[in-house]
């Protein structure tokens, strides 16, 4: 009984593996703690393994890729069809193992780590952006309850927020409300990365 296809469903800390032979037959189902996966995979001959796109997929597929086995990413959505029974993590390993035999299944293709680098800083501009928004709408929304208007435009909002940081105006507000506009402000006043 040789392993010809696993499902692996990966965890933070204990993954499950479903393997299969060439006729489908069941041939282990076994839990791994994460410092076991590594040399566990290899120890097998080269397989096909699947496993869902998620968080550390990728990590993974690059390091079973290297031991020589055949890593095919999915959709969890696209395996969640194949689940038989209620949702624990060794019946997700037995979906994942179907799944990935399907003839018809669309895969995500494997990001290096240079590609997984570059989408980290647009996960992080995209964060300072909306942290930076949700300043601007905060200090728009202080001002307007004591009565003060910021004309529309995120340029006037910050604008005004650079002022109050410079202390080049003091709005007419209590000092309580001035301490936190000024927090505001300065937190509004640093430069967020422009978009390529």
């Amino acid at each position: 009984m040789q392993i010809s296809t696993v499902g692996l469903d990966l965890a933070k800390r204990i993954f499950q593996v479903h393997a299969v032979d060439t006729s489908g037959g069941v041939v282990m189902r076994k839990a791994l703690r994460r410092s076991q996966v590594l040399p566990f995979f290899s120890r097998l001959p080269s397989c096909l393994i699947g496993m869902e796109a998620c968080g550390t997929s990728h990590h993974w597929a690059r390091e079973l890729t290297k031991l020589g086995h055949e890593v095919r990413l999915m959709p969890p959505i696209y395996v969640k069809p194949y689940v038989k029974r209620g949702k624990n993590d060794a019946v997700d390993a037995e979906a994942i193992c179907e799944a990935v035999t399907r003839p018809t299944m669309r895969f995500v293709s494997m990001k290096s780590a240079d590609q997984q680098a570059a989408l980290s800083l647009h996960r992080t501009r995209n964060l300072l952006v909306k942290q930076r928004t949700q300043l601007v709408n905060m200090i728009r929304s202080v001002l307007a309850e004591l009565g003060v208007n910021i004309p529309e435009g995120l340029e006037r909002a910050l604008g005004l927020a650079r002022k109050i940081a410079a202390k080049e105006t003091t709005p007419d507000v209590p000092a309580v409300a001035m301490h936190v506009l000024v927090f505001f402000a300065i937190k509004c006043s640093t430069p967020t990365p422009v978009s390529r």
